[in-house]
């Protein structure tokens, strides 16, 4: 843990499409492999060394898909319900740039836009993704998440998309919780927009001893959350990833190949650069980001900062510009970073980087210790008032204060109030918009 805007992909996008497939695109991730932590990062980053060892060990119809290619072409996916009446059908051109549907949105570029509609079983239309925010799911709503200023806005909108969530723990250590039923509950339940895979690439049982096995875990998330239309952070949990550059290459040109096309998921590159120089992680986060974008992927990537994701500011003086929809990590732990970070974080917002908070914590700086739920929700106010996205740290049972559950809690979620800490109950409070 231990922490501008696109044309012509988002013109041509359908990301419908890609929900109907993605059984297929996930089945393509079974091939890469990476590394660390031995959870001695426990909690969070803040330049503050972590608790040690892991608290827990891990324990209706059917979609038809025709698709062709070519000169403008239809492409439609039909899904029926078990009633079979026509669920969602979405029609797109490849080839041509054409847009086939029958309405036609554009952006704030100028480009055309995707239209879907989705329809229930009576042949009433549902959902509609054009010129604003419409639907049902975060994700119907939307679509594909772009940069815009130091903003995340939508595909079809440029109205600010804060997201609000639970990071889970690290995969190798936390991955009884790595099920739909969980990835189900925090959504019904707690009315998440997001949730975060901690794939743990060092450390025991880690990516780099056991990558099916993780990478396997982080396909059940994607999964799911793709179910639910909620996005989902696929993070390489690691502090040293600059040493495991060419295993994370492999692994996102794997994950981008499969999940271009799935406007749900987002790429965090990098969780927490400890003392490497920010020109360190900018080369390593580059070649990543080629290798993403090199299989036609434009999804949003979320890249850290030196010193536990603290430094945007630092970032900022020297951004990343060879590629776009880029978006900065921010990490705090509110018993130990206040008014000094959130300084630093306007810092880089004044420059013109948008953020995302993909960790953070109610606690101190190593998941332990006392919280602090006034500095908590200080730094809520902060985030809202600046439209950044967040997932807290962590779903996990570990006995530690930044534990969303008590030892022993249900692995299939549907957990009780007495299933909660303090600090779980209390964000779950936080999360619904």
């Amino acid at each position: 843990m231990k922490n501008d805007s696109l044309r012509g992909r988002f013109a041509r996008s359908r990301w419908s499409f890609g929900l109907a497939v993605v059984a297929l695109q996930a089945a393509m991730l079974a091939g890469c492999s990476d590394a660390p932590d031995d959870g001695s990062s426990g909690g969070g980053g803040g330049g503050t060394e972590a608790t040690t060892g892991p608290g827990t060990t891990t324990g209706g119809g059917a979609p038809t898909t025709t698709a062709t290619t070519g000169a403008g072409e239809p492409t439609t996916t039909t899904a029926t319900t078990g009633t079979g009446e026509p669920a969602t059908t979405t029609t797109a051109t490849t080839g041509t740039g054409e847009p086939a549907t029958t309405t036609t949105a554009t952006t704030g570029t100028g480009e055309p836009a995707t239209t879907t509609t989705a329809t229930t079983g009576t042949g009433d239309p549902t959902t509609t993704t054009g010129t604003g925010p419409m639907g049902n799911t975060p994700v119907e709503r939307h679509g594909f998440l772009r940069v815009m200023g130091n903003r995340i806005v939508g595909e079809t909108h440029t109205e600010p998309v804060q997201l609000k969530g639970m990071s889970l723990f690290w995969s190798q250590w936390g991955g009884k919780y790595y099920n739909a039923n969980v990835v189900n509950t925090l959504v019904d339940d707690w009315g998440s927009t997001v949730v975060r895979a901690a794939m743990g690439i060092e450390g025991e049982d880690g990516y780099l001893t056991n990558a099916e096995t993780e990478k396997a875990k982080v396909r059940t998330i994607v999964d799911a959350a793709v179910a639910k239309g909620i996005y989902v952070i696929i993070d390489w949990h690691d502090h040293n990833a600059d040493m495991h550059a060419e295993l994370a290459k492999s692994y996102f040109r794997e994950a981008a190949s499969a999940y271009k096309d799935v406007p749900n998921v987002i790429f965090e590159v990098f969780n927490e650069p400890v003392n490497q120089s920010w020109s360190t992680v900018k080369g390593y986060a580059e070649a990543v980001i080629g290798e993403i974008r090199g299989q036609g992927a434009n999804n949003l990537v979320i890249v850290g900062s030196p010193n536990w994701s603290q430094d945007a500011d630092v970032a900022s003086r020297d951004p990343i510009t060879r590629y776009q929809n880029i978006a900065y990590t921010l990490h705090f732990y509110a018993n130990t970073h206040r008014g000094f970070l959130r300084d630093k974080a306007t810092t880089a917002l004044n420059a013109g980087l948008a953020l995302f908070a993909t960790e953070w914590g109610t606690c101190s700086a190593d998941g332990n210790g006392q919280l602090d739920l006034n500095e908590s929700q200080t730094w809520l106010d902060f985030l809202e008032r600046n439209h950044i996205g967040w997932a807290n740290w962590a779903l996990n049972d570990k006995a530690e204060a930044c534990s969303a559950l008590n030892p022993n809690a249900r692995e299939t979620g549907g957990w009780s109030s007495n299933d909660l800490t303090q600090s779980g109950a209390w964000v779950k409070s936080k999360i619904p918009d």
